[in-house]
């Protein structure tokens, strides 16, 4: 067997290097942070209330609320953390030019937090994006834009393909809007409140763009690695001496912006909602929240599975399997085990523990926050009965309320970690199959 042999890191690597590791050390430790401060608020329920309100004082001291909404706001800014630093950890690895400016701006809204809300576990994210970003001013040359991204957009807004896709795309948006209000317009109920009809009209569009979504964005990224090496390609990109995450960022960038386009294009159809009343500017920026991040998980899922096959249809079918299994089948199967548990614990028993009660609702949550249409539909019903943008209360058997919240925020953090992960993932496949080859 032919052992490979490194060449030495340069002085500017060794500073790339350890700028991404004190990243990732403190993605790590907000990620323990996440999971402790679920572990204390399941202690609380059984039978530890003093350590539930300990841990709320002290990890957010000026916060007047409630304890357990402490807590909850402090597991969410943690997996924020995590899932940005992660973020951040990939361009600095990718050398992308926003990265040392993104570093600061995560110290500087962690230390609005510190000093406003005294929220203490922000020195965490602030000592590790602050070591990271004084190791990535020592070497600001190294940071440029993606060059193969640049590349890559040129081919793709120069040919006729690009503007085919937004032509079709835009006029299936257009004549589904247009039966939609065709529909709800014959409907004497509809016509009567214009509010249901802007409702429905809004809902019926931004479905359409989610449908869209799951087949456009995997397509678009499932054969970006895999068609080079199927054209023969591959190898001459290896010769340009870019970095192995430059070339998976710059992939995937390319494929995301064209994607951010068609979202971009397609807002005038949803605010023609408001012509009709009944959706409000934070259901817009919600649901267009949703859809952007949507394309992110989904995208990067494509990405993954190109760099671990040769083959571009084999690439699509494993990501349009793993994008159905997760937006529709898992949420399906757990929706069910919920549904069942609850007919068993809370219909058919009247006096049943709140604990049990509460896991329950928690978990619905949870489900629904898996499923990109369901968050959007669960999060503006939430905004229409004015239950809160971002929290709410539900109240439990024995009179008692238990802080939950809005599906998009939960759906948001959770698919933005698992995209950084995927990248990571995909750049440790394709540095594997190189040392292989």
């Amino acid at each position: 067997m032919t052992e490979i042999v490194r060449a030495p890191l340069s002085l500017r690597e060794i500073r790339l290097n350890r700028t991404a590791s004190y990243l990732r050390y403190g993605a790590i430790i907000n990620g323990i942070l996440a999971v402790g401060i679920l572990l204390i608020g399941a202690l609380a329920g059984i039978n530890m209330p003093d350590l539930f309100t300990t841990t709320a004082n002290i990890t957010l001291m000026r916060y007047s609320g409630t304890a357990d909404t402490a807590l909850i706001i402090v597991m969410l800014i943690a997996l924020a953390n995590l899932s940005a630093l992660l973020v951040l950890m990939i361009g600095v690895l990718a050398q992308e030019f926003w990265s040392p400016l993104a570093i600061w701006l995560v110290v500087a809204v962690n230390s609005y937090l510190l000093v406003v809300y005294g929220f203490i576990p922000a020195l965490i994210t602030i000592l590790a994006a602050s070591a990271a970003g004084l190791t990535a001013m020592m070497n600001l040359s190294a940071f440029r834009i993606n060059p193969l991204m640049l590349k890559e957009l040129r081919e793709r807004m120069r040919g006729a393909r690009a503007f085919v896709v937004m032509t079709v795309y835009l006029a299936l948006m257009s004549a589904f809007a247009v039966l939609i209000f065709l529909i709800e317009s014959n409907n004497s109920s509809a016509t009567s409140v214009t509010g249901a009809l802007g409702r429905n009209v809004f809902r019926g569009i931004i479905g359409l763009q989610l449908l869209l979504i799951v087949f456009i964005a995997p397509a678009f990224t499932a054969g970006a690695i895999s068609s080079e090496r199927e054209r023969k390609t591959y190898d001459l990109l290896q010769i340009t001496l870019l970095p192995k995450p430059s070339f998976v960022i710059g992939k995937l960038e390319s494929a995301l912006s064209y994607i951010f386009l068609l979202l971009l294009a397609a807002i005038p159809l949803q605010s023609m909602a408001f012509l009709f009343g009944g959706v409000t500017q934070d259901e817009l920026i919600v649901a267009f929240v949703i859809l952007v991040v949507t394309a992110i998980m989904l995208g990067t899922l494509g990405m993954y599975f190109s760099t671990t096959v040769d083959r571009t249809l084999t690439a699509s079918v494993r990501a349009y399997t793993i994008t159905f299994a997760l937006t529709v089948g898992l949420p399906l199967v757990l929706g069910l085990v919920i549904s069942i548990l609850n007919q068993l614990f809370i219909v058919d028993q009247v006096n049943v523990s709140p604990i049990l009660q509460s896991v329950l609702i928690y978990g619905e949550l949870i489900v629904t926050s898996l499923n990109p249409l369901t968050a959007a539909i669960e999060s503006q019903n939430l905004l229409i009965n004015n239950q809160g943008l971002a929290f709410y209360t539900e109240r439990l058997r024995d009179g008692t309320t238990i802080p939950l919240i809005s599906p998009w925020i939960p759906f948001t953090i959770l698919y933005l970690t698992t995209a950084a992960a995927m990248v990571v993932f995909a750049v440790r496949t394709m540095r594997q199959t190189d040392e292989v080859d």
